[in-house]
């Protein structure tokens, strides 16, 4: 079931229109009394009276971004968008839906991701109605829906990925943020496409590990990042080595031959490699005395 316009027309002029009908009703009550027949003066009053009367139930309002799904004995009649005041057939029944952007945020959800680890995870989805008569119609309460669709499809998202990517090429929910947000947003509106919802934006708000492994995670993290700071500080340390090497054979400032250069290197990469400071050792003897 698609959206349609729906039979309305602007309220102002028909106030108008009613008002002149309820005088006339009014006139002929007042002047039945001195003319003859006076019944029929009488019962025209009456009718113009009743008329008018069921007329104005009729009347309703269109705030700016809404539409009023209008039905005429339950069958769908039609969608009024325009705002303002409006006249539509006083047996037609009316539902307000906002055509707003509104968003929520989930709860907390505790799934697995694809590496069988559990974390918890939440999201902010922005959307709006785009087909009111799919939004009543088609689904019980389209708000209600909208979230529990939403926390169906980030679940189904979450377990398609790792929180944490061991391969560069392969994205994970915490390094492809854009790749993760566009991935949910479409399974969400696949979700919706039925209730008349169009998903604007999908984000990621909350991600982390379950309590239960947070800490053995923390700790893998952190000697993740101590084996990446070890192998910058060795490469560094060795570019080092080999630059003052090729500063003191340039210079000629001392002949070492293999052993020498090797315990020069040794000394050299504990000295540049290690966390604490190191103590320097003079020697006072020859270069091949200890």
């Amino acid at each position: 079931m698609n959206e349609r316009q729906g039979f309305s027309v602007a309220g102002i002029p028909f106030i108008v229109f009613c008002l002149l009908l309820a005088g006339s009703g009014v006139f002929l009550l007042l002047s039945s009394a001195g003319q003859e027949p006076p019944a029929l003066r009488f019962f025209g009053g009456v009718a113009l009276i009743a008329l008018t009367a069921l007329f104005t139930k009729g009347f309703f309002q269109v705030a700016p971004n809404e539409g009023q799904v209008v039905q005429l004995f339950g069958k769908y009649a039609g969608t009024v968008r325009d705002e303002g005041l409006r006249w539509t057939n006083p047996f037609y029944s009316r539902r307000r839906v906002s055509l707003r952007v509104r968003n929520f945020e989930s709860g907390k959800l505790k799934v697995n991701d694809s590496d069988g680890n559990p974390i918890e995870i939440a999201a902010v989805v922005v959307w709006q109605v785009v087909d009111t008569a799919e939004a009543v119609f088609c689904v019980d309460d389209y708000e209600n829906f909208v979230h529990i669709q939403s926390e169906s499809a980030l679940r189904q998202m979450a377990q398609n990925y790792p929180y944490d990517a061991h391969d560069d090429g392969k994205p994970s929910l915490r390094s492809h943020g854009e790749v993760i947000n566009n991935h949910l947003r479409d399974e969400i509106q696949a979700r919706l496409e039925k209730a008349g919802v169009s998903v604007i934006e999908a984000r990621i708000s909350h991600l982390a590990y379950a309590q239960e492994i947070a800490q053995a995670m923390l700790q893998r993290q952190q000697a993740s990042a101590i084996v990446a700071a070890r192998e910058r500080i060795v490469e560094g340390a060795v570019g080092m080595v080999a630059m003052a090497l090729d500063r003191l054979r340039q210079q000629g400032v001392v002949e070492l031959d293999e052993e020498r250069k090797a315990a020069m290197v040794s000394n050299l990469l504990v000295v540049l490699c290690g966390d604490r400071s190191t103590q320097p050792v003079v020697n006072a003897g020859t270069l091949y005395s200890g």
